[in-house]
Protein backbone atom coordinates (compact mmCIF):
# COMPACT_ATOMS: atom_id res chain seq x y z
CA UNK A 1 0.00 0.00 0.00
CA UNK A 2 1.49 3.22 -0.97
CA UNK A 3 0.56 6.77 0.26
CA UNK A 4 -2.28 7.35 -2.45
CA UNK A 5 -4.18 4.09 -1.13
CA UNK A 6 -4.22 4.65 2.27
CA UNK A 7 -6.48 7.72 2.20
CA UNK A 8 -9.34 5.12 1.54
CA UNK A 9 -8.70 3.64 5.54
CA UNK A 10 -9.65 6.95 7.57
CA UNK A 11 -13.18 7.24 7.25
CA UNK A 12 -13.64 3.43 8.54
CA UNK A 13 -10.88 2.62 10.97
CA UNK A 14 -9.66 3.22 14.23
CA UNK A 15 -6.46 2.54 15.76
CA UNK A 16 -7.16 -0.80 16.96
CA UNK A 17 -9.20 -1.78 13.65
CA UNK A 18 -6.55 -0.71 12.23
CA UNK A 19 -4.71 -3.47 13.63
CA UNK A 20 -7.32 -5.79 12.95
CA UNK A 21 -6.98 -5.05 9.41
CA UNK A 22 -3.00 -5.46 9.17
CA UNK A 23 -3.46 -8.94 11.36
CA UNK A 24 -5.42 -9.84 8.83
CA UNK A 25 -4.08 -9.15 5.72
CA UNK A 26 -0.11 -9.12 7.17
CA UNK A 27 -0.06 -11.20 9.97
CA UNK A 28 3.58 -12.47 9.32
CA UNK A 29 4.77 -8.78 8.70
CA UNK A 30 6.92 -7.53 11.03
CA UNK A 31 5.01 -4.33 12.74
CA UNK A 32 7.05 -3.65 15.46
CA UNK A 33 10.86 -3.98 16.02
CA UNK A 34 12.60 -3.11 19.61
CA UNK A 35 15.91 -3.87 20.84
CA UNK A 36 14.42 -6.57 22.53
CA UNK A 37 13.09 -8.27 19.64
CA UNK A 38 10.34 -8.24 16.89
CA UNK A 39 6.53 -8.00 16.96
CA UNK A 40 4.35 -9.20 13.94
CA UNK A 41 1.69 -7.75 13.23
CA UNK A 42 -0.14 -11.27 14.08
CA UNK A 43 1.86 -11.45 17.46
CA UNK A 44 0.95 -7.55 18.35
CA UNK A 45 -3.04 -8.73 17.78
CA UNK A 46 -2.84 -11.22 19.79
CA UNK A 47 -1.26 -10.12 22.73
CA UNK A 48 -2.93 -6.90 22.94
CA UNK A 49 -6.12 -8.78 23.06
CA UNK A 50 -4.99 -11.02 25.80
CA UNK A 51 -4.22 -8.14 27.63
CA UNK A 52 -7.21 -6.30 27.03
CA UNK A 53 -9.19 -9.12 28.28
CA UNK A 54 -7.20 -9.01 31.35
CA UNK A 55 -8.09 -6.15 31.86
CA UNK A 56 -11.67 -6.20 31.12
CA UNK A 57 -11.77 -8.25 33.37
CA UNK A 58 -10.15 -5.65 35.88
CA UNK A 59 -12.83 -3.43 35.26
CA UNK A 60 -10.98 -1.17 32.59
CA UNK A 61 -13.83 -0.08 30.24
CA UNK A 62 -14.35 2.44 27.08
CA UNK A 63 -13.87 6.34 27.68
CA UNK A 64 -11.66 5.26 31.12
CA UNK A 65 -8.20 6.71 31.46
CA UNK A 66 -5.74 4.74 32.19
CA UNK A 67 -2.53 6.21 33.11
CA UNK A 68 0.62 4.01 31.82
CA UNK A 69 4.42 4.72 32.95
CA UNK A 70 6.56 2.95 31.40
CA UNK A 71 9.94 2.89 29.43
CA UNK A 72 10.09 1.85 25.72
CA UNK A 73 9.40 -1.50 24.83
CA UNK A 74 6.98 -4.04 23.79
CA UNK A 75 5.05 -3.90 26.71
CA UNK A 76 4.32 -0.38 26.16
CA UNK A 77 3.21 -0.71 22.96
CA UNK A 78 0.77 -4.22 23.84
CA UNK A 79 -0.51 -2.05 26.43
CA UNK A 80 -1.34 1.07 24.76
CA UNK A 81 -2.94 -1.60 21.61
CA UNK A 82 -5.14 -3.49 24.27
CA UNK A 83 -6.58 -0.26 25.97
CA UNK A 84 -7.36 0.82 22.27
CA UNK A 85 -8.83 -2.20 21.65
CA UNK A 86 -11.45 -2.12 24.83
CA UNK A 87 -11.95 1.77 23.49
CA UNK A 88 -10.17 3.37 27.02
CA UNK A 89 -7.59 6.14 26.83
CA UNK A 90 -4.77 5.36 27.18
CA UNK A 91 -3.10 8.34 29.44
CA UNK A 92 0.86 8.38 28.79
CA UNK A 93 3.06 9.92 31.15
CA UNK A 94 6.72 11.07 30.91
CA UNK A 95 8.83 9.01 32.79
CA UNK A 96 10.97 11.77 34.12
CA UNK A 97 7.43 12.42 35.54
CA UNK A 98 7.51 12.48 39.77
CA UNK A 99 6.08 14.52 42.91
CA UNK A 100 4.65 17.21 42.01
CA UNK A 101 4.47 16.78 38.35
CA UNK A 102 3.53 13.01 38.51
CA UNK A 103 0.95 13.72 41.36
CA UNK A 104 -0.50 16.17 39.27
CA UNK A 105 -1.26 14.53 36.24
CA UNK A 106 -2.66 11.35 37.78
CA UNK A 107 -4.60 13.51 39.65
CA UNK A 108 -6.23 15.21 36.57
CA UNK A 109 -6.60 11.99 35.16
CA UNK A 110 -8.79 10.59 37.81
CA UNK A 111 -7.20 7.54 37.35
CA UNK A 112 -8.23 4.16 38.93
CA UNK A 113 -6.09 1.56 37.51
CA UNK A 114 -2.00 2.74 36.36
CA UNK A 115 0.58 0.53 34.37
CA UNK A 116 3.61 1.12 36.12
CA UNK A 117 7.07 -0.28 35.45
CA UNK A 118 8.76 -1.67 38.31
CA UNK A 119 11.68 0.81 38.35
CA UNK A 120 9.42 3.91 38.36
CA UNK A 121 7.13 2.12 41.56
CA UNK A 122 8.72 4.10 44.18
CA UNK A 123 7.81 6.98 42.15
CA UNK A 124 4.60 6.41 42.07
CA UNK A 125 4.66 5.50 45.60
CA UNK A 126 5.56 8.55 46.79
CA UNK A 127 2.46 10.45 45.43
CA UNK A 128 -0.04 7.93 45.66
CA UNK A 129 -1.13 9.12 49.64
CA UNK A 130 -2.42 12.18 47.99
CA UNK A 131 -4.15 9.90 44.83
CA UNK A 132 -7.11 8.07 46.93
CA UNK A 133 -9.03 7.52 43.45
CA UNK A 134 -6.47 5.07 42.35
CA UNK A 135 -7.86 1.39 43.50
CA UNK A 136 -5.14 -0.74 41.38
CA UNK A 137 -1.57 -0.86 39.92
CA UNK A 138 -0.69 -3.36 37.28
CA UNK A 139 3.18 -3.71 37.91
CA UNK A 140 5.19 -4.20 34.70
CA UNK A 141 8.46 -6.42 35.80
CA UNK A 142 7.35 -6.78 39.50
CA UNK A 143 9.28 -7.27 42.01
CA UNK A 144 8.93 -9.21 45.36
CA UNK A 145 8.39 -5.87 47.75
CA UNK A 146 6.04 -4.33 45.34
CA UNK A 147 3.15 -4.26 47.37
CA UNK A 148 4.58 -3.31 50.38
CA UNK A 149 5.53 -0.01 48.71
CA UNK A 150 1.90 0.42 47.35
CA UNK A 151 0.16 -0.41 50.57
CA UNK A 152 -4.01 0.50 50.18
CA UNK A 153 -4.56 -0.43 46.81
CA UNK A 154 -4.91 -3.59 44.89
CA UNK A 155 -0.98 -5.00 43.26
CA UNK A 156 -1.30 -6.94 40.18
CA UNK A 157 1.57 -8.60 38.13
CA UNK A 158 1.22 -7.32 34.14
CA UNK A 159 2.34 -10.73 33.79
CA UNK A 160 -0.69 -12.34 35.30
CA UNK A 161 -3.00 -10.12 32.93
CA UNK A 162 -1.81 -11.01 30.07
CA UNK A 163 -4.44 -13.82 29.42
CA UNK A 164 -4.61 -16.59 26.89
CA UNK A 165 -7.97 -15.73 25.50
CA UNK A 166 -8.27 -14.92 22.04
CA UNK A 167 -12.07 -13.84 21.38
CA UNK A 168 -12.73 -10.42 19.54
CA UNK A 169 -13.85 -7.97 21.96
CA UNK A 170 -16.59 -5.99 20.75
CA UNK A 171 -15.55 -2.46 19.37
CA UNK A 172 -18.44 0.22 20.25
CA UNK A 173 -16.34 3.34 19.67
CA UNK A 174 -15.78 5.97 16.84
CA UNK A 175 -13.33 7.78 15.61
CA UNK A 176 -14.19 10.45 17.50
CA UNK A 177 -13.48 9.29 20.59
CA UNK A 178 -10.63 9.54 22.44
CA UNK A 179 -7.77 7.70 22.05
CA UNK A 180 -4.70 8.88 24.09
CA UNK A 181 -3.76 11.05 26.16
CA UNK A 182 -0.20 12.98 26.01
CA UNK A 183 1.12 15.64 28.50
CA UNK A 184 3.14 18.88 27.04
CA UNK A 185 6.10 19.31 28.69
CA UNK A 186 4.93 22.09 31.10
CA UNK A 187 7.57 24.83 30.11
CA UNK A 188 5.51 27.51 31.29
CA UNK A 189 3.43 26.05 33.56
CA UNK A 190 1.63 22.43 34.84
CA UNK A 191 1.91 19.79 31.84
CA UNK A 192 -1.60 19.89 29.93
CA UNK A 193 -2.94 16.36 28.75
CA UNK A 194 -3.70 17.01 25.47
CA UNK A 195 -7.11 15.00 24.42
CA UNK A 196 -6.05 12.71 20.92
CA UNK A 197 -9.35 10.95 18.91
CA UNK A 198 -8.39 7.88 16.83
CA UNK A 199 -9.33 9.86 13.77
CA UNK A 200 -6.35 12.63 15.00
CA UNK A 201 -3.93 9.93 15.15
CA UNK A 202 -4.81 8.04 11.83
CA UNK A 203 -5.65 11.06 10.16
CA UNK A 204 -2.27 12.79 10.99
CA UNK A 205 -0.05 9.65 10.06
CA UNK A 206 -2.19 9.68 6.82
CA UNK A 207 -1.00 12.74 5.83
CA UNK A 208 2.64 12.32 7.13
CA UNK A 209 2.53 9.83 4.41
CA UNK A 210 1.49 11.61 2.18
CA UNK A 211 3.75 15.01 2.38
CA UNK A 212 7.11 13.16 3.09
CA UNK A 213 6.29 10.51 0.56
CA UNK A 214 6.64 7.49 3.13
CA UNK A 215 6.70 3.98 1.12
CA UNK A 216 5.53 0.34 2.30
CA UNK A 217 8.97 -0.48 1.73
CA UNK A 218 10.00 1.93 4.58
CA UNK A 219 11.37 0.77 7.87
CA UNK A 220 10.39 4.00 9.96
CA UNK A 221 12.37 4.62 13.05
CA UNK A 222 12.23 6.49 16.19
CA UNK A 223 14.37 6.86 18.49
CA UNK A 224 12.50 8.98 21.37
CA UNK A 225 10.01 7.20 24.29
CA UNK A 226 6.61 6.13 23.20
CA UNK A 227 4.99 8.94 25.33
CA UNK A 228 5.67 11.32 22.70
CA UNK A 229 3.89 11.61 19.26
CA UNK A 230 6.94 11.38 16.99
CA UNK A 231 6.38 7.51 18.53
CA UNK A 232 2.91 6.72 18.36
CA UNK A 233 1.37 8.49 16.04
CA UNK A 234 4.17 9.62 13.70
CA UNK A 235 6.32 6.48 13.69
CA UNK A 236 3.64 3.54 15.02
CA UNK A 237 0.33 4.43 12.96
CA UNK A 238 1.68 5.10 10.01
CA UNK A 239 3.82 1.94 9.79
CA UNK A 240 0.17 0.35 10.16
CA UNK A 241 -1.49 2.33 7.67
CA UNK A 242 1.33 1.23 5.09
CA UNK A 243 1.73 -2.28 6.68
CA UNK A 244 5.61 -2.23 7.20
CA UNK A 245 7.72 -2.14 10.14
CA UNK A 246 8.13 0.75 13.01
CA UNK A 247 11.61 0.75 14.70
CA UNK A 248 11.74 1.93 18.33
CA UNK A 249 15.05 2.24 19.87
CA UNK A 250 15.53 2.48 23.67
CA UNK A 251 16.51 6.02 23.57
CA UNK A 252 18.69 9.01 21.56
CA UNK A 253 22.47 8.12 21.68
CA UNK A 254 24.88 10.17 19.42
CA UNK A 255 27.19 7.19 19.65
CA UNK A 256 24.70 4.26 18.65
CA UNK A 257 22.62 6.23 16.79
CA UNK A 258 23.68 5.34 13.21
CA UNK A 259 24.24 1.43 14.39
CA UNK A 260 20.81 1.32 15.77
CA UNK A 261 19.91 2.89 11.89
CA UNK A 262 21.83 -0.14 10.30
CA UNK A 263 20.69 -2.61 12.88
CA UNK A 264 17.18 -1.66 12.60
CA UNK A 265 16.98 -1.10 8.40
CA UNK A 266 15.66 2.01 9.06
CA UNK A 267 14.98 4.15 6.18
CA UNK A 268 13.03 7.19 7.84
CA UNK A 269 13.93 8.74 11.03
CA UNK A 270 13.00 11.58 13.02
CA UNK A 271 15.31 14.20 14.82
CA UNK A 272 14.19 16.90 17.57
CA UNK A 273 16.30 19.72 19.14
CA UNK A 274 19.87 19.32 19.07
CA UNK A 275 20.17 15.21 18.14
CA UNK A 276 21.35 16.52 14.42
CA UNK A 277 24.06 18.99 15.86
CA UNK A 278 25.29 16.15 18.06
CA UNK A 279 25.28 14.12 15.22
CA UNK A 280 27.01 16.26 13.09
CA UNK A 281 29.78 17.13 15.16
CA UNK A 282 30.91 13.37 16.15
CA UNK A 283 34.20 12.63 14.63
CA UNK A 284 33.79 11.76 10.73
CA UNK A 285 33.85 7.87 9.92
CA UNK A 286 34.42 6.18 6.47
CA UNK A 287 31.08 4.23 6.68
CA UNK A 288 28.93 7.25 7.30
CA UNK A 289 27.06 7.13 4.78
CA UNK A 290 27.12 3.02 4.69
CA UNK A 291 23.45 3.45 6.26
CA UNK A 292 20.26 1.99 5.04
CA UNK A 293 18.53 6.22 5.74
CA UNK A 294 16.85 8.06 3.10
CA UNK A 295 14.77 10.57 5.17
CA UNK A 296 15.10 12.71 8.25
CA UNK A 297 12.16 14.56 9.36
CA UNK A 298 11.93 16.86 12.35
CA UNK A 299 12.72 20.44 13.65
CA UNK A 300 15.01 22.68 13.26
CA UNK A 301 16.78 21.58 10.33
CA UNK A 302 20.32 23.35 11.00
CA UNK A 303 22.58 25.54 8.48
CA UNK A 304 25.15 22.63 8.24
CA UNK A 305 22.12 20.65 6.39
CA UNK A 306 23.87 20.22 3.08
CA UNK A 307 26.82 19.27 4.74
CA UNK A 308 25.07 16.48 6.85
CA UNK A 309 23.01 15.08 3.79
CA UNK A 310 26.42 14.63 1.85
CA UNK A 311 28.28 13.42 4.92
CA UNK A 312 25.15 10.26 5.85
CA UNK A 313 23.49 10.25 2.23
CA UNK A 314 19.93 11.50 3.82
CA UNK A 315 17.94 13.82 2.92
CA UNK A 316 16.67 16.27 5.76
CA UNK A 317 12.99 17.56 5.68
CA UNK A 318 11.47 20.30 8.11
CA UNK A 319 8.20 20.17 9.39
CA UNK A 320 6.36 22.36 12.11
CA UNK A 321 4.09 20.31 14.63
CA UNK A 322 3.28 20.31 17.90
CA UNK A 323 0.88 17.16 20.02
CA UNK A 324 -2.01 20.26 20.14
CA UNK A 325 -1.96 21.21 16.55
CA UNK A 326 -0.85 17.71 14.08
CA UNK A 327 1.73 18.76 11.68
CA UNK A 328 0.27 21.87 9.78
CA UNK A 329 3.24 22.42 7.82
CA UNK A 330 6.02 20.63 6.08
CA UNK A 331 8.68 22.10 3.77
CA UNK A 332 8.22 19.91 0.68
CA UNK A 333 10.44 17.50 -0.17
CA UNK A 334 10.55 17.62 -3.73
CA UNK A 335 11.95 21.45 -4.03
CA UNK A 336 14.99 23.15 -2.87
CA UNK A 337 15.49 24.03 0.65
CA UNK A 338 14.72 27.57 2.25
CA UNK A 339 17.08 27.68 4.79
CA UNK A 340 15.29 28.44 7.61
CA UNK A 341 12.36 27.59 7.00
CA UNK A 342 9.34 25.05 8.29
CA UNK A 343 7.90 24.94 5.63
CA UNK A 344 4.89 25.93 3.79
CA UNK A 345 0.79 24.71 5.64
CA UNK A 346 -1.10 22.10 4.05
CA UNK A 347 -4.33 22.35 2.72
CA UNK A 348 -5.87 20.73 5.60
CA UNK A 349 -5.00 23.67 7.75
CA UNK A 350 -5.26 27.32 7.65
CA UNK A 351 -2.11 28.74 9.62
CA UNK A 352 -1.70 32.72 9.99
CA UNK A 353 0.37 35.15 11.78
CA UNK A 354 -1.13 37.30 14.78
CA UNK A 355 0.06 40.38 16.07
CA UNK A 356 -0.63 40.60 20.28
CA UNK A 357 -4.38 42.38 19.34
CA UNK A 358 -5.02 39.38 17.58
CA UNK A 359 -4.89 41.00 14.33
CA UNK A 360 -3.13 39.40 11.34
CA UNK A 361 0.61 41.22 10.44
CA UNK A 362 1.53 42.30 7.29
CA UNK A 363 4.40 41.32 4.91
CA UNK A 364 6.82 39.27 6.53
CA UNK A 365 6.14 40.99 10.51
CA UNK A 366 7.16 38.86 13.22
CA UNK A 367 4.11 37.58 15.13
CA UNK A 368 2.27 34.46 17.12
CA UNK A 369 1.58 31.19 14.91
CA UNK A 370 -2.02 30.40 14.64
CA UNK A 371 -3.63 27.35 13.53
CA UNK A 372 -7.05 25.95 12.94
CA UNK A 373 -8.11 23.25 11.01
CA UNK A 374 -9.98 22.64 7.68
CA UNK A 375 -10.97 18.52 9.04
CA UNK A 376 -12.33 17.61 12.33
CA UNK A 377 -10.69 16.06 14.62
CA UNK A 378 -7.15 17.54 12.98
CA UNK A 379 -6.31 18.85 16.39
CA UNK A 380 -6.21 17.75 20.04
CA UNK A 381 -9.84 18.00 21.82
CA UNK A 382 -8.71 20.53 24.91
CA UNK A 383 -6.70 19.39 27.73
CA UNK A 384 -8.15 16.91 30.02
CA UNK A 385 -9.40 18.49 33.32
CA UNK A 386 -8.43 21.84 32.45
CA UNK A 387 -11.25 23.50 30.41
CA UNK A 388 -10.46 27.27 31.09
CA UNK A 389 -6.48 26.02 29.92
CA UNK A 390 -8.36 24.75 26.91
CA UNK A 391 -10.25 27.95 26.49
CA UNK A 392 -7.46 30.49 26.84
CA UNK A 393 -5.61 28.68 24.21
CA UNK A 394 -8.10 28.28 21.79
CA UNK A 395 -9.50 32.27 22.26
CA UNK A 396 -10.98 33.78 19.31
CA UNK A 397 -11.60 30.25 17.48
CA UNK A 398 -8.01 30.09 16.44
CA UNK A 399 -5.12 27.74 18.21
CA UNK A 400 -2.44 30.32 20.14
CA UNK A 401 0.46 27.83 19.84
CA UNK A 402 2.98 30.48 21.67
CA UNK A 403 5.73 30.35 19.26
CA UNK A 404 6.73 33.21 16.91
CA UNK A 405 6.90 33.51 13.34
CA UNK A 406 7.11 35.00 9.85
CA UNK A 407 5.83 33.92 6.54
CA UNK A 408 7.72 34.95 3.55
CA UNK A 409 6.04 36.44 0.71
CA UNK A 410 5.81 32.73 -1.05
CA UNK A 411 4.08 31.50 1.93
CA UNK A 412 6.78 29.81 3.75
CA UNK A 413 6.99 29.74 7.55
CA UNK A 414 9.81 30.71 9.50
CA UNK A 415 9.94 30.06 13.41
CA UNK A 416 11.44 32.70 15.44
CA UNK A 417 11.45 31.48 18.70
CA UNK A 418 8.78 30.90 21.54
CA UNK A 419 6.93 33.87 23.30
CA UNK A 420 7.65 32.51 26.56
CA UNK A 421 11.62 31.77 25.81
CA UNK A 422 12.49 35.38 24.99
CA UNK A 423 15.46 37.59 26.82
CA UNK A 424 14.64 41.22 27.76
CA UNK A 425 17.85 43.06 27.77
CA UNK A 426 17.57 46.93 27.78
CA UNK A 427 14.66 47.55 26.29
CA UNK A 428 14.84 44.68 23.34
CA UNK A 429 13.33 41.36 22.60
CA UNK A 430 15.73 38.85 22.01
CA UNK A 431 14.99 35.09 20.63
CA UNK A 432 17.08 32.60 22.92
CA UNK A 433 16.73 30.49 19.65
CA UNK A 434 17.97 32.39 17.68
CA UNK A 435 21.55 32.87 20.11
CA UNK A 436 21.59 29.28 20.47
CA UNK A 437 21.47 28.65 17.17
CA UNK A 438 24.22 30.82 16.37
CA UNK A 439 26.41 29.61 19.54
CA UNK A 440 25.96 25.75 18.39
CA UNK A 441 27.80 26.93 14.82
CA UNK A 442 31.16 27.28 16.81
CA UNK A 443 33.14 24.18 15.78
CA UNK A 444 33.85 23.40 19.46
CA UNK A 445 30.07 23.50 21.00
CA UNK A 446 28.07 20.35 20.74
CA UNK A 447 24.92 21.99 22.86
CA UNK A 448 24.13 25.06 23.92
CA UNK A 449 21.31 27.07 26.15
CA UNK A 450 20.61 30.62 26.18
CA UNK A 451 18.08 32.38 29.24
CA UNK A 452 18.18 34.79 30.84
CA UNK A 453 19.88 36.22 34.58
CA UNK A 454 19.13 39.00 36.47
CA UNK A 455 20.93 42.00 35.63
CA UNK A 456 22.04 44.69 37.91
CA UNK A 457 20.47 47.31 35.42
CA UNK A 458 17.05 45.54 35.49
CA UNK A 459 15.40 43.22 33.00
CA UNK A 460 17.79 40.44 32.06
CA UNK A 461 21.77 39.96 30.74
CA UNK A 462 22.28 36.88 28.09
CA UNK A 463 23.54 33.49 29.62
CA UNK A 464 24.47 31.12 27.37
CA UNK A 465 25.55 27.10 29.00
CA UNK A 466 27.68 25.38 26.56
CA UNK A 467 28.63 22.08 26.19
CA UNK A 468 32.17 21.73 24.56
CA UNK A 469 32.85 19.12 22.20
CA UNK A 470 34.54 15.76 23.49
CA UNK A 471 38.41 16.72 23.57
CA UNK A 472 38.00 20.29 22.84
CA UNK A 473 39.08 23.31 25.05
CA UNK A 474 36.69 26.15 24.61
CA UNK A 475 37.89 29.66 25.38
CA UNK A 476 34.78 31.54 26.69
CA UNK A 477 36.44 34.85 24.87
CA UNK A 478 37.19 33.29 21.59
CA UNK A 479 33.63 32.12 21.61
CA UNK A 480 31.94 35.69 22.47
CA UNK A 481 34.52 36.84 19.29
CA UNK A 482 32.89 34.21 16.60
CA UNK A 483 29.29 35.31 17.99
CA UNK A 484 30.33 39.15 17.58
CA UNK A 485 30.24 38.77 13.63
CA UNK A 486 26.96 36.51 13.58
CA UNK A 487 24.47 38.51 15.99
CA UNK A 488 23.29 41.89 16.80
CA UNK A 489 25.18 43.78 19.77
CA UNK A 490 21.91 43.29 21.86
CA UNK A 491 22.09 39.19 21.50
CA UNK A 492 25.78 38.81 22.32
CA UNK A 493 25.93 36.68 25.88
CA UNK A 494 27.51 37.90 28.42
CA UNK A 495 27.96 35.11 30.29
CA UNK A 496 29.34 31.81 29.30
CA UNK A 497 28.99 28.52 31.63
CA UNK A 498 30.90 25.54 30.56
CA UNK A 499 29.29 22.40 31.41
CA UNK A 500 29.07 18.59 31.01
CA UNK A 501 25.66 18.63 29.71
CA UNK A 502 22.67 20.19 29.68
CA UNK A 503 19.81 18.67 31.62
CA UNK A 504 17.16 17.60 29.17
CA UNK A 505 13.67 16.11 28.81
CA UNK A 506 13.45 12.37 27.36
CA UNK A 507 12.21 13.83 24.66
CA UNK A 508 15.46 16.42 24.36
CA UNK A 509 13.27 20.04 25.30
CA UNK A 510 16.42 21.61 27.60
CA UNK A 511 14.99 22.07 31.14
CA UNK A 512 15.73 25.70 31.54
CA UNK A 513 14.29 26.10 34.65
CA UNK A 514 17.23 24.03 36.38
CA UNK A 515 19.71 26.24 34.33
CA UNK A 516 17.70 29.44 35.49
CA UNK A 517 17.82 28.55 39.25
CA UNK A 518 21.43 27.15 38.94
CA UNK A 519 22.22 30.91 37.66
CA UNK A 520 25.78 32.10 37.95
CA UNK A 521 28.39 30.33 39.73
CA UNK A 522 32.03 30.31 40.65
CA UNK A 523 32.84 29.02 36.96
CA UNK A 524 30.81 31.51 34.93
CA UNK A 525 32.49 33.18 32.67
CA UNK A 526 31.51 37.03 32.73
CA UNK A 527 32.26 39.09 29.44
CA UNK A 528 32.04 42.40 31.68
CA UNK A 529 35.02 40.93 33.46
CA UNK A 530 37.41 39.73 31.32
Amino acid sequence: MDAAQTGVLREALTIDRLLDLRASDSCDTVFLRFTTGDLTYGDARRRSTGLAHGLKNLGVHPGQLVPVLMSNGSEFAITWLALCTLGAVSTLLNTEFRGPSLQHALHVSGAEIVVVEARLIPNLAAVLADLPHIRAVVAVGATTDVASQLRGVQVLDYADMCTDETSVIASHHSLADPAMVLFTSGTTGPSKGCVLSHRYAVRQAELMIENLKLRSTDVLYCPFPMFHIDATVLTVVPAMLLATTAAIGDRFSASSFWDDVRAGGATIFDFMGATLTMLHKRPARADDADNPARLGWGVPVPEFADDFERRFGVQLVELYGSTDAGVPMYHPIDVPRRQGSCGRAIAQYDVRIFDEWGTEVAGDEVGELVIRPNEPSLMSDGYYGMPQDSLESRRDLWFHTGDLARRDADGYFYFVGRRTDSIRRRGENISAFEVEEVVKLHPAVVDAAAFGVQSELTEDDVMVAVVARPGEMLDPAELIEFCTSRMGRHMIPRYIDIVDTLPRTPTEKVEKAQLRERGITATTWDRTAS
